[in-house]
């Protein structure tokens, strides 16, 4: 049997060379990673671009980037998009912080204490498979229009999957972590409060992060329907009066506004949990 040793040399060569080839899903570096998402962007913004001045599409339905722009800015001359703005991060912020105060306790729960999760679980899995926009007219016949409703929607449009990504992440624990905490002997309280929830925030800080985003998209969906004032109100409004351009941006800054919001949830995380290697 003959072996061939033609590549032996390259492969020397290369190594040499330090020209060895990446490994399939390597990280990148930071300024790659925002160099890469800022090209992924204006890619979406040519491509839309190209499609308006084709004439492809009706203004009416698709009105340009420009056009976009300039009605953002007339919002933005008038007051109304940074009132929008505020309120609409006001109404977020309180039914969040409302559903994450209840979550947090009784998802942990839930996942360290048999009893509690077969007394709540299915109870909450129930109750998850029923859509949120059926609730909206049920909570103005309960609260009114004003902003508790949009409270209640947001709360409970996050609240039973918060129970669940909580109660996941705290089960994700490894046993081993519990043991050592028995044999350090610790009460099974201490074991909870000392061992497994710390050993769990890194997971449930990331649910926390995902479901924000619910949060936003719960919101908008209580403003559509009953509401004087937000970005969804706003929206509305515009499709009454055909203003395509002003429906897309305010989509679009409502976008804006979760990436945000999801980027300082990143950071946080970083500055957090730095031990955490790998971490996005």
């Amino acid at each position: 049997m003959t072996i061939s040793t033609t590549s032996a040399p390259v492969a020397r060569r290369k190594r040499a060379a330090g020209a060895a080839p990446p490994a399939i899903g390597a990280p990148l570096s930071r300024r790659q990673y925002v160099t890469v998402a800022v090209l992924g962007f204006l890619a979406l913004i040519v491509v839309w671009t190209a499609i308006t001045l084709s004439e492809f599409v009706d203004p009416l339905f698709l009105p340009s980037p420009i056009a976009v722009t300039q009605k953002l800015g007339e919002q933005a001359a008038n007051g109304e998009l940074w009132s929008d703005i505020g309120v609409s991060t006001y109404r977020v912020m309180v039914g969040f912080l409302a559903s994450t105060v209840l979550a947090v306790p009784i998802g942990v729960l839930c996942g360290s204490i048999a009893r509690v999760e077969a007394a709540v679980e299915p109870i909450i899995d129930f109750i998850r498979y029923m859509p949120v926009v059926a609730f909206v007219p049920l909570t103005i016949l309960w609260v009114g229009t004003d902003d508790t409703q949009k409270f209640l929607i947001i709360f409970l449009g996050t609240f039973f999957q918060q129970v669940l990504l909580f109660a996941d992440a705290v089960r994700r624990v490894p046993v081993s972590y519990r043991n050592l905490g028995a044999t350090l002997g610790l009460s099974r309280g201490q074991i909870l409060v000392r061992i497994v929830f710390p050993a769990a925030l890194p997971r449930i800080w990331d649910a926390l992060r995902i479901s924000l985003g619910w949060a936003w998209t719960w919101l908008v969906v209580a403003e559509l329907v009953a509401a004087t004032s937000g970005m969804g109100y706003r929206i509305t409004q515009a499709q009454r009066f055909l203003e395509t351009d002003l429906i897309i941006g305010y989509v679009i800054v409502l976008g804006l506004l979760g990436l945000v919001f999801d980027q300082i949830m990143r950071a946080l995380g970083r500055r957090f949990f730095r031990y955490l290697k790998g971490r996005s």
